[in-house]
């Protein structure tokens, strides 16, 4: 599922923007003029007081400016307040109000096994991975006739991974069996969350799909308190190699890397200078602190629990920034991974949906005379393939190169 580039929002201006903006605004402006000699003569009192008002004001001025040019840190420990953090904070909120929603998503489970059943991977036994840091795979999914394919290529990418405990996160409004009988089949501790897009959401264009999904993911990471691991959010149609997994399992904070396919250059990631993260290069930055896409970064969970408002917000295009924004990353904590940012280990090859296939054939043919009836039913519950006996044309049934009517075949 694709969520981090979409059609060009009204760029949006960062903290540090914010707050200079904020300062330019609020700084007093000081310039008062001392009143004439012969006014203060005339006015007696009133003269001194006006004469004392330009004072005031200088002195009031200096305590300002100060004020606004002290740093956070000297500003706290002169018991002013105020920090740089806090700035920040607030500006944080102000800016993303609308759009951030606190994580209080009713959590669905439709079904769950926290049981690995593969015996060997790559060529050693279960047992020998015991120790490493659990990576928890976040996967948005959706209906649509790509579904099912697209989660059975990823699921045999996983089936290689130790310690992975994979979060499929549907958008539907009750659970999908078929889903649940297919994450069974390969033996990959999974939990199934039903997580549809709330209804006020899904007119906008663009909409903000996979955000529901992640938040519940989110939601479950946080109601079972699991803090040992790593978080990647990973969709069912992009390409992993299999040493990305490597690269992000020890991530002590946040781990970040280039994406492939991304846009009009092809690639989304950071830029990299003496082995740390001093930029980043996309194609649509837009007022993003974090301009990267979703499958580019991932987080340690034991990091993450420090921030009890870790949130992503329903903004197309800035799910990514804000989330990272909402549990405190900062420049110098980017762990560059991929050969110092120079390898591309995952890819977003987004695959291209088409509408339900639509097979006109009759019912009466579908029973178990041949393999049509239980092919056709699969396909349907997939959401792949629909049968109809009145829309469209005839389904084509051939035979040594000619069209056969059904009666004859099937009868």
């Amino acid at each position: 599922m694709s969520s981090a580039h979409y059609q060009a929002l009204e760029p949006q201006t960062s903290d540090e923007d914010n707050e200079d903006i904020e300062r330019r605004s609020h700084h007093p402006r000081c310039t008062a003029t001392a009143s004439a000699p012969s006014s203060m003569v005339r006015k007696g009192g009133v003269g001194r007081r006006r004469c004392l008002l330009p004072l005031v004001g200088g002195a009031l001025c200096f305590i300002a400016f100060c004020y606004l040019t002290l740093s956070g840190e000297t500003r706290s420990a002169l018991g002013l307040g105020g920090s740089t953090e806090d700035s920040e904070e607030e500006s944080h909120h102000g800016l993303d109000s609308i759009h951030f929603r606190p994580l209080n998503e009713s959590l669905h489970i439709c079904s769950e096994n926290l049981e690995d059943h593969r015996q060997f991977l790559q060529d050693k036994p279960r047992s020998d991975y015991g120790q490493l840091p659990v990576i928890y795979f976040v996967t948005p999914t959706y209906p649509r006739r790509e579904q099912i394919p697209e989660l059975t290529r990823l699921a045999h990418t996983l089936l290689h991974i130790p310690r992975l405990h994979w979060l499929v996160a549907d958008d539907q409004e009750k659970c999908n069996n078929f889903i649940d009988t297919l994450l069974n089949r390969f033996g990959i501790p999974f939990t199934h969350l039903m997580s549809p897009m709330p209804s006020k959401f899904r007119n906008e264009k663009p909409a903000p799909r996979g955000v529901a999904n992640r938040r519940a993911a989110l939601q479950y990471l946080r109601q079972h308190n699991l803090t040992n691991g790593v978080l990647y959010f990973g969709d069912d149609d992009n390409t992993y190699d299999l040493q990305l997994f490597s690269e992000i399992r020890n991530t002590q904070r946040v781990s970040m890397f280039p994406v492939g396919l991304i846009a009009d250059y092809g690639v989304s990631g950071p830029v990299v200078r003496k082995g740390k993260v001093v930029a980043f290069l996309d194609s649509w930055v837009a007022g993003r602190r974090w301009p990267v896409d979703m499958a580019g970064f991932a987080v340690n969970l034991e990091y993450m629990a420090q921030y009890p408002y870790v949130n992503m917000p329903y903004k197309p295009g800035y799910e990514e920034d804000l989330f990272l924004r909402s549990i405190g990353l900062k420049m110098d904590m980017i762990e560059p991974r991929g050969n110092n940012c120079t390898d591309i280990l995952v890819w977003h090859t987004q695959t291209k949906s088409k509408k339900l296939g639509m097979i006109r054939l009759e019912s009466k043919y579908l029973d178990d005379r041949s393999n049509l009836g239980a092919l056709l039913l699969n396909l349907k519950l997939m959401g792949v393939a629909s049968t109809t006996e009145n829309e469209g044309r005839n389904a084509l049934i051939s035979k040594n190169g000619k069209e056969k009517p059904h009666s004859i075949i099937l009868s």
